[in-house]
């Protein structure tokens, strides 16, 4: 009689099988199965600027390396990138966060991670303004935490309305997760805006963690930290990879409370340790070369608004009504006159268009893709023509 077999040795964690799977996926594997047979697809999905890391950037980087700062730092970054970060708060913000309320993390999506692991339990509910970005209520879920979309409109320009945020307090309520300017939907929150919801957050004890990575790519808008508002209710995520081409550099942080930055500290010392020495002293040289970092996130604005004109107007002209956003670099599209899901229009743009773009579907945006503009104004013309050619504009 043979032994009963052993249970498989590998079985995934409940939380690993929490995670849903994307529903891009699909999609996004096809684009590069055409682009490895040398077809021409215009990418409008990846989420970074197509513009080079600044010279100024580049050479700090390459200095710390030959002068061996290459070693392990304090985990919640260098001393004097933190003194950096905390005057640049005060500068640019006008928030008052000392260096030892700062920390340093291995890109804004950690400090994020961090942030949700230090605050939230098994239970809480968390705010989220849908469309949103798709990390924000998997990481929630990860934490047992529950993730509730607050759902914005395309007529509204995706303008968060306070009154339908405190609708949806409960008493498990915990946090608010703002992202302004946002993705997908390039929305920046007007001050009034944010200060109703910081007076949400005062009247119900939330904590607000206000996602600011795009705050250098905004065209028209007033661009305002809510932690001017609440300071005490507030923990700002920042990082260098939007604003200064930085994202393979991986540097993001945050600041806020004392306590919560230990607790996220004690967190990244179990997990990751320090942010990579040599990004540190590149995100150091942005922070402080100020004119140079000054005229290239002015040349990279100008572009993207150029760029944003364009496409808005182009894909309007073709039926696809899309709204114009007032920030980061990312456009939302109705292709619902393509077809009724957005993951087969996705499909359709990709396999008779060539063109690459990002279903709404993991974004809680029905009938709506994203089209990302960073990239030239002859490829976004390149991709309307395209474009138009499916919807027989």
């Amino acid at each position: 009689m043979s032994a009963p077999s052993a249970p498989a040795p590998f079985q995934l964690s409940a939380r690993a099988l929490s995670l849903k799977p994307s529903a891009t996926v699909a999609v996004t594997s096809r684009a590069l199965e055409l682009q490895r047979a040398g077809v021409d697809v215009i990418s409008m999905s990846v989420g970074e600027p197509d513009f080079d890391t600044p010279p100024h950037i580049k050479a700090a980087a390459i200095q710390a390396i030959e002068a061996g700062k290459t070693k392990y730092t304090p985990v919640g970054g260098i001393p004097e990138l933190r003194e950096a970060i905390s005057a640049k708060f005060e500068r640019e913000n006008g928030l008052s966060y000392g260096p030892d309320a700062v920390t340093v993390t291995s890109g804004g999506k950690q400090a994020l991670f961090n942030a949700f692991f230090a605050l939230l339990n098994p239970g809480d509910e968390v705010l989220i303004p849908a469309p949103y970005w798709v990390s924000y209520p998997e990481m929630v879920a990860l934490t047992g935490a529950v993730p509730v979309p607050v759902p914005t409109t395309p007529e509204s320009g995706f303008q968060l309305d306070p009154g339908a945020l405190e609708a949806r307090v409960t008493a498990r309520t915990r946090m608010i997760v703002l992202n302004s300017p946002g993705n997908p939907t390039g929305a920046v929150f007007s001050p009034e805006v944010l200060a109703a919801v910081a007076q949400i957050a005062q009247r119900h004890g939330l904590v607000i963690v206000s996602d600011e990575m795009y705050e250098h790519l905004v065209y028209g808008a007033e661009q305002v930290s809510i932690g001017r508002y609440a300071p005490e209710h507030t923990l700002t995520i920042n990082g260098a990879s939007k604003a200064y081409a930085m994202t393979g550099w991986r540097i993001g942080y945050a600041g806020g409370p004392r306590p919560v930055i230990a607790a996220m500290n004690a967190l990244q010392s179990q997990s990751t340790s320090n942010a990579s020495s040599v990004g540190q002293y590149a995100a150091l040289a942005a922070l402080t070369q100020h004119d140079e970092t000054a005229r290239f996130t002015e040349q990279a604005r100008h572009a993207y608004r150029a760029r944003r004109d364009r496409i808005v107007a182009g894909l309007n002209a073709l039926g696809l009504p899309t709204p114009t956003p007032q920030g980061a670099f990312y456009v939302m599209a109705n292709t619902t006159r393509i077809h009724s899901d957005e993951l087969e229009a996705a499909r359709r743009l990709l396999d008779e268009a060539r063109v690459a773009v990002v279903p709404g579907t993991d974004f809680a945006a029905p009938g709506q893709v994203r089209l990302s503009y960073a990239t030239s104004l002859e490829r976004i013309e390149e991709a309307l023509q395209r474009i138009g050619a499916v919807v027989g504009a």
